[in-house]
This record gives structure tokens, sequence and C-alpha cells, in this order.
């Protein structure tokens, strides 16, 4: 069904003058005859009746008048949302580690928005584990996440945005916790607890043992950082884990890893096989120009 022909059809229904309707609509008055009398055969139904000089919609008209304005007020709707997007407006989905979500994430967020006032920009956040998050990614449910490192496999693009340093954690009180600083080899004799293996982290801890040669008692796994830093608090073990301001209010000792390899990286991931909108591509070169503050 032509789409010209039911903006046609609304507009006589409305005025209900063929003469004046042409003349809003910019065409000739056989034009309109023509574009409603193929409407008409198309349904094969009459829309109009002539009254005297007025010119009336007939029931089937009525009826037709309806879906005709419901159908064009959804396509116009489209159109309108597709051409803010196209000015750069719309929704950013956002998957992110909890940790990020205290400050880097939201100051991200707020700075972009700042660099862009009066476009209606809007975020969603969604924290999880770094598993999680991939997932959601690959389903479509965000549009980029700040994760630890992705699997090659994914075929995911990822990009090194912020830098976390690992420290371990002891309970005070603790053998270890006369020390500042400490050798990896040197936590092998106490029960540790570690990130289970959907966490990011779990690998990034894993390969820093792998690579003295060791293997640590795991007492404990869990998901979260601020769960571990909670069991150490309480004794259930040591941990290492990215330094984070809540660790100075538990008791606890923190200290520092003698090792190369005592950071772990986080990324901001994106799916190269889904499309991208503008807002979003936006937000994305605006993370990796660093320009927030």
């Amino acid at each position: 069904m032509n789409l010209f022909y039911l903006r046609y059809f609304v507009t006589l229904a409305h005025i209900r003058h063929y003469t004046k309707a042409a003349e809003q609509l910019c065409i000739s008055q056989p034009s309109l005859s023509h574009a409603i009398a193929q409407l008409e055969k198309e349904l094969g139904l009459p829309l109009f009746e002539k009254s005297g000089r007025k010119t009336t919609l007939t029931q089937f008209g009525e009826e037709f008048l309806i879906c005709a304005e419901h159908t064009l007020s959804t396509l116009d709707a489209g159109i309108e949302s597709i051409q803010r997007s196209l000015r750069g407006e719309g929704l950013i989905r956002l998957g992110l580690l909890r940790t990020l979500g205290i400050e880097y994430v939201p100051r991200l967020a707020a700075d972009f928005l700042k660099e862009n006032p009066g476009l209606n920009i809007r975020f969603t956040f969604h924290t999880g584990v770094t598993q999680t998050l991939l997932e959601g990614l690959a389903a479509k449910k965000y549009d980029l996440v700040f994760c630890s490192q992705p699997p090659a496999r994914l075929n995911f693009t990822a990009v090194s945005v912020q830098k976390q340093d690992l420290v371990l954690i002891v309970p005070s009180g603790h053998p270890l916790a006369a020390l500042h600083a400490v050798d990896l080899a040197a936590t092998l004799p106490y029960p540790q607890i570690f990130f289970d293996k959907s966490s990011g982290l779990r690998s990034v801890v894993d390969q820093m043992f792998a690579d003295i040669g060791a293997e640590p008692h795991i007492a404990y796994e869990t998901e979260e950082d601020q769960v571990i830093a909670g069991l150490v608090a309480q004794g259930f073990g040591i941990a290492v884990v990215p330094y984070m301001d809540l660790l100075l209010k538990l008791h606890l000792k923190i200290l520092q890893i003698r090792s190369s390899a005592c950071e772990r990286s986080l990324y901001l991931v994106k799916n190269d096989a889904v499309f991208m909108p503008p807002v979003v591509r936006r937000f994305h070169q605006f993370v990796l120009s660093g320009k927030t503050k």
C-alpha cells in the first residue's frame, strides 16, 4: 500500500473537501482523486461518499482512518527515532565490573554528557563479573562492556583503558601482617580466598602463581572482590585482590606484592559483529580519547 496515498487519505478525511485537501498537500485535485480511487480499489470498499457539496467518510472510511493514523504515527515515530540517532542521541547500554561503578564509569558518563549539552543521551548501567558481561555483549544486551580481557575466541575488540594494582590482604594479627611487602611465595603456607572461574581476575591470579611454579591452597572461591575482602577481614584466609578504598575500612592489612606482574588491566570491549549506533560509537571514541578528567 502506497504510504503517500495513506497520508492523502488522512488529510482528506480531516478536511473533507477535495480542492482544499489537494491545496494543502501541494498536489492537483485529479492526483488526489486518483490516489483515493487506488486505495478504494485495493481495499475493495468505498472510503468516501458525497453528501451535497461535502465529502464524508463511509463507515469503512471511519474504521480505516483509525488504522491509517495509527500506522502513520508509528512510522513517523520510528523515523524521528532514527533521525535522533543520526544526530548523536539515544541510549547507551553499558556493562561493567562493580568496582568500576564506584567512580570510573560514572565519571566517564558524566563527562560525556557535559561535552554533549542539548542532546538527549541516556545511559543504562548493568554490573556483573567478566564472564556474565561478555555473555551479555554477545547476546546484544549491552553496547559496550568494561571488564577483564576477553578470550581471543570471542573475536571481540578490547582496548586497555585502566590498570589496577593488585595487593595481598591478610587479617590483622596474621603472621604476614607485620610486613609491608611480600613475595608471592611467602603466601603459599596459608589458605587463600580466590576469585571463582567466572571472574576475569581468576586467570590473572592463576598466572601469577604459575609464573613462580606454585599452586596455592585455595580454601574458598567467590565472584566479588568486596566479598573476598570481607572474608579476609573475618579470618577465612588471605587473598590477592585489586586495591580499592574499601580495604581501608576493614580490619585487615594491605601488603604490596614484590612482582613485576602485580597489576591487572581493565578493558573497554565491543562486539564488531553488531552495528554500533552513532551515539555509542561517539562514546567509545570519547573513552579512548582520554578526554575525561
